[in-house]
This record gives C-alpha cells, sequence and structure tokens, in this order.
C-alpha cells in the first residue's frame, strides 16, 4: 500500500510539472523550465522509494504497469479540474484497454 500511496504522490507532482504551465503562457519559457524541474525533485523524492519499496512484492513490470495506469488517473483528474478539458469515450475506451493490458499483466501465467 505504501508503493501505490508514493507513485500517486510522485505522479501528481509530475503531472503538475510537465502541464501546469499550459494555463500561464504568460511566464516565460526558461522559467516554466526551472519551476517544472523543481516539482520533478519532489517527483523523483517519491517515485524512487515507492519503485524500491514495491521491488520484491510486484516486479519491475508490474510496477510499470501500476505507474502508468495511476500516471493516467492522475492526468485524466488534472486535465479535467486544472485544465478544464472534458472527457470523451474515446478516452474512457483508450482508458478501458489500458486497464486489460494491467489485467493480462498480472494474470498467472
Amino acid at each position: 500500500m505504501k508503493t501505490i500511496i508514493l507513485l500517486l504522490l510522485s505522479n501528481t507532482f509530475m503531472t503538475a510539472a510537465w502541464y501546469w504551465h499550459l494555463k500561464h503562457k504568460e511566464i516565460d519559457l526558461w522559467k516554466v523550465i526551472l519551476i517544472s524541474w523543481g516539482l520533478a525533485f519532489f517527483e523523483y523524492c517519491l517515485m524512487v522509494p515507492a519503485n524500491r519499496l514495491g521491488y520484491g512484492q510486484f516486479t519491475a513490470f508490474q510496477l510499470k504497469i501500476i505507474q502508468e495506469v495511476i500516471s493516467l488517473v492522475v492526468f485524466v483528474l488534472f486535465a479535467m479540474i486544472y485544465l478544464k478539458e472534458s472527457f470523451r469515450w474515446n478516452y474512457l475506451l483508450g482508458f478501458l484497454l489500458i486497464v486489460a493490458a494491467v489485467w493480462v499483466v498480472f494474470r498467472k501465467p
């Protein structure tokens, strides 16, 4: 559970680092890059321990799949709440296909 919480928090920082500036075109690009690097620092401070704690409980492949799903969920919420973008049916279908991939990865061979 610690791994999932750390991955959730790290992806929140990374999503903010990558996309917060889209609503702030008035800020110079070099400043946006520096601010984003600062946010990404906290992402790394959470992601590295998440992977270290989770490895063994999960395989590296499973950790990556978990991270990608969490990243997508965090991004969807960020895009809808912060960027005020609408969620369309084709995004939902794509998300369901990724969930199907998770099922495939976690299936016992």
